[in-house]
């Protein structure tokens, strides 16, 4: 098989090759705003960008801090529907982190765009 490919397209039966010997790698999954991320980890980055929370949804374990960074040129907050945190108003590239000590969903949105929504779902031990 490889010594017809080499006669006909030499560089098609080298990525033939390649890919027979490295193995093909899996592409990425893609990340979009209203992606579910389920974290084993104990950090996790929420971005701010183009007036949307991403992921939309964050699961993860207790004790795991979940940080927001803001990537508009707009400014925006981080409000717990329940109280459980807010944040100052975050310009652009500021940060805001808050690390979740009990189970429970936290929906929270931006008070100065409350369109703008998210979630963390906390799970427990």
């Amino acid at each position: 098989m490889f010594e017809t490919l080499i006669r006909r397209t030499p560089s098609a039966a080298v990525a033939a090759l390649a890919a027979v010997t490295l193995g093909a790698a899996a592409p990425a999954p893609s990340v979009t705003p209203h992606t579910v991320i389920q974290a084993a980890a104990s950090a996790v980055t929420v971005t701010i960008g183009n007036f949307t929370f991403g992921p939309e949804v964050a699961t993860v374990p207790v004790g795991t801090t979940v940080t927001w960074v803001n990537g508009d040129d707009i400014p925006h907050t981080v409000v717990a529907v329940d109280k459980s945190f807010k944040s100052k108003v975050l310009d652009t590239d500021d940060k805001f982190s808050f690390t979740f000590t009990k189970p429970g969903t936290y929906d929270y949105f931006c008070s100065i765009h409350p369109h703008m929504t998210g979630k963390v779902v906390v799970k427990g031990p």
